[in-house]
């Protein structure tokens, strides 16, 4: 089965470190500065066919250059209709507010510096959950050829 990630850092190191785990587990893995440049997330409303997702997993970090995370991961994906199921926001420095709303949007919260071990963790137990079934789309794929993976 492919499973696909999307991982947002404006910090080279963390968004490499991310994208070297995701990808030593075999994910197709997408990496952008900043949530306003993917192509993918600049429809206000899922651009994906019904019955498709554009990925399994979202990770990003609190702190962009457009928006914070937990902004993106709300405005852009929840009230959009994004259909990937697991979110993961990271930062070094939560207030007790940005707890709540990730909380409140189901996201997993990793405290920076974070064990790389608590991430394969979290995506291991997300894996278990992910529908071998489902369809993954590939529109953005052209929308864009700045993407890495």
């Amino acid at each position: 089965m492919k499973i696909r990630a999307f991982v947002f850092d404006d910090n080279d190191i963390i968004r490499s470190l991310v994208s070297s785990i995701l990808k030593k587990r075999g994910y197709e893995v997408y990496e952008f500065l900043d949530a306003g440049t993917c192509p993918l997330f600049l429809e206000y409303e899922c651009p994906c066919p019904l019955n498709y997702t554009c990925g399994d997993f979202i990770i990003t970090d609190i702190h962009m250059p457009s928006m914070t995370g937990l902004d993106f991961i709300e405005n852009q994906l929840r009230q959009g209709g994004c259909k990937s199921m697991n979110f993961a926001v990271m930062s070094a420095d939560w207030t007790d507010l940005q707890l709540q709303q990730a909380k409140r949007l189901g996201c997993y919260v990793l405290k920076k510096p974070f064990d790389p071990q608590e991430l394969i963790d979290w995506l291991v137990e997300c894996e278990k959950k992910i529908d071998p079934k489902r369809k993954l789309s590939d529109w953005f794929k052209f929308k864009d050829k700045k993407t890495s993976h």
